[in-house]
């Protein structure tokens, strides 16, 4: 079972104090905060090609970069990174080969209802269950899009830049899509 393998590797990682090399505070210190894809494929890849440790920047994730509106939860987490852990920029990056990429919505909810989940179930939500589950056909778009919600929300400082790029999950290597300096 994959918590008891977790559990036990946690336990001697404790135990032999192995957490003491990321030991850091909990402002960035490059004062920024990066919101991302939860793809597997950047867990350890983004932080290297963006030559990243441990406590130098917040990073925020969901399913494919996208922030839909200004209340989603990522960008409750951006403003809390911004106004309360003094980060002064954004980042937002995206990838190549993403998962929401032409993400077929509507396989997506039958299988959802093969699980068990009713439609009254995908009926509960503010907006219709299709369109929040929906994916993007450009990747460039979807950032440029993200962006803007960023840019445009009200509680974010005029002064803030917030930049995005689209990442290539195999090789690292960054496409500027925003430069938020400009």
């Amino acid at each position: 079972m994959l918590l008891e393998e977790i559990l036990q590797f946690n336990h001697k990682f404790v135990e032999n104090e192995e957490y003491k090399p990321y030991e850091t505070d909990v402002i960035p210190n490059k004062r920024a905060v990066i919101f991302t894809c939860m793809d597997t494929r950047l867990v350890e890849l983004l932080p290297k090609a963006l030559n990243l440790k441990n406590g130098e920047v917040k990073v925020v994730k969901n399913a494919g970069a996208i922030l839909t509106n200004q209340h989603d939860s990522v960008m409750k987490a951006i403003l809390i990174a911004l106004h309360a852990l003094q980060a002064e920029e954004v980042y937002v990056i995206a990838h190549h080969n993403c998962g929401m990429n032409h993400l077929d919505t509507e396989n997506l909810i039958e299988r959802m209802k093969i699980q068990g989940i009713t439609d009254e179930q995908l009926n509960q939500f503010d907006s219709n269950a299709e369109d929040w589950l929906k994916g993007f056909e450009s990747v460039e778009d979807s950032v440029k899009h993200s962006v803007s919600v960023i840019e445009n929300h009200p509680l974010v400082p005029d002064d803030i830049p917030v930049h995005g790029l689209v990442i290539d999950p195999h090789t690292g290597k960054l496409d500027l899509v925003i430069n938020g300096y400009s």
